[in-house]
């Protein structure tokens, strides 16, 4: 009897102990919960004020209620609305956009092959999209954009095989270093082949934009059939993140979990292909923001990819939409490029990345 009274005493307390657990938890769930909603809402301002700013500043400095106007009730007969509307409206539209699509790459390349260095520009996946634009620049120069965007992604997909298979011939296997060094082999290849293209057909001044990277020869007409395409694709790479989450916590844990890896993977570098080929074939090649955005957006939210990837097109279309306008304003009223803009983030941000990965090996 003794022993029964002392069972059920031990059981009364595990389950006071868990209630008293779990009252604990429900305020700190619900706290966190309210933290990740104002850091949403915080990203979402930010971008909004973010393209106001990009929109109203430049060579000629607009009030905010032109700029309200011109974009809300446009007058085809004032200069000011011509401006904004034909000229800022489309770059700044189009700088979010591929912002957010860098962004949403690299997260999804970082948490698939868990290389913290993982960016389509230091992986040479912009490198490949860019050696077709050339290509296509010496041999179709009269390519109407659509078809553009196509090579963009045939460059694309065509680099990223390149880049594992190296890191995966390696004695060893692919690992998050190989696949650095793979990738920086891969790049300084087909960049160099673009330079020799570029020489040998006399297109530099041609490919000069793409090679530095902008958005100010984004139009309406590119923006109707980019902006669709890579929205629905980031609203796609939200649908992987739960299992992109459970990859980056290791293949034995996403296995146990009945992930399906090879089939998560391949749709993964497939989604980062399409978005990266489609933002080289509307603004070159930019580097650094899937690197940077997506470390910021883990250091803010946490580790789990179905709040990552979000915030990571927010802060990505907040940190290109930026540069654009500190490209415009550092010189008025001739423009920096875009890329360039970046890489003063970037640059430093990859060395102190690499320097701690080395560290840690």
């Amino acid at each position: 009897m003794r022993s029964k009274g002392r069972t059920d005493e031990r059981a009364a307390h595990t389950e006071s102990t868990a209630f008293d657990a779990a009252s604990v938890a429900r305020p700190l769930l619900r706290s966190g919960r309210i933290r990740q909603a104002l850091l949403f809402i915080a990203s979402g301002v930010l971008l909004a004020l973010s393209m106001f700013a990009a929109i109203s500043f430049g060579a000629k400095d607009l009030t905010l209620s032109t700029v309200w106007a011109a974009v809300f009730h446009y007058d085809r007969s004032l200069m000011t609305h011509q401006i904004i509307h034909e000229l800022r409206l489309p770059r700044v539209l189009g700088a979010a956009v591929i912002g957010a699509a860098l962004a949403v790459a690299g997260s999804l390349i970082q948490g698939i092959t868990r290389n913290p260095l993982g960016d389509t520009g230091v992986l040479g996946i912009n490198a490949g999209a860019m050696f077709v634009v050339a290509v296509s620049f010496a041999f179709f120069p009269n390519l109407p954009y659509g078809t553009l965007i196509v090579l963009s992604f045939i460059g694309a997909l065509m680099s990223t095989l390149l880049v594992f298979g190296l890191g995966a011939s390696a004695p060893g296997g692919l690992t998050p270093m190989r696949l650095t060094v793979s990738g920086a082999v891969t790049a300084a290849l087909l960049g160099s082949m673009t330079s020799g293209i570029a020489i040998y057909f006399d297109l530099s001044q041609d490919l000069a934009f793409w090679y530095a990277g902008g958005v100010a020869g984004i139009k309406w007409s590119q923006l109707e059939i980019l902006a669709p395409i890579l929205l629905m694709v980031i609203v796609w790479s939200m649908g992987l993140a739960r299992s992109i989450s459970l990859i980056s916590m290791g293949d034995e844990v996403a296995l146990n979990l009945g992930i399906n890896l090879k089939r998560i993977r391949l749709l993964g570098l497939l989604t980062v292909v399409v978005l990266a080929g489609l933002s080289v074939s509307a603004a070159g090649a930019i580097s650094f923001v899937g690197l940077v955005i997506p470390h910021i957006a883990r250091k803010l939210i946490g580790v789990d990819y179905r709040q990552i990837v979000p915030l990571s097109a927010l802060l990505g279309a907040v940190l290109l939409v930026l540069a654009d306008l500190g490209a415009r304003m550092a010189n008025p009223p001739e423009e920096l490029a875009i890329g360039i803009m970046v890489s003063f983030i970037g640059v430093p941000f990859f060395l102190f990345l690499a320097r701690k990965e080395r560290r840690d090996l």
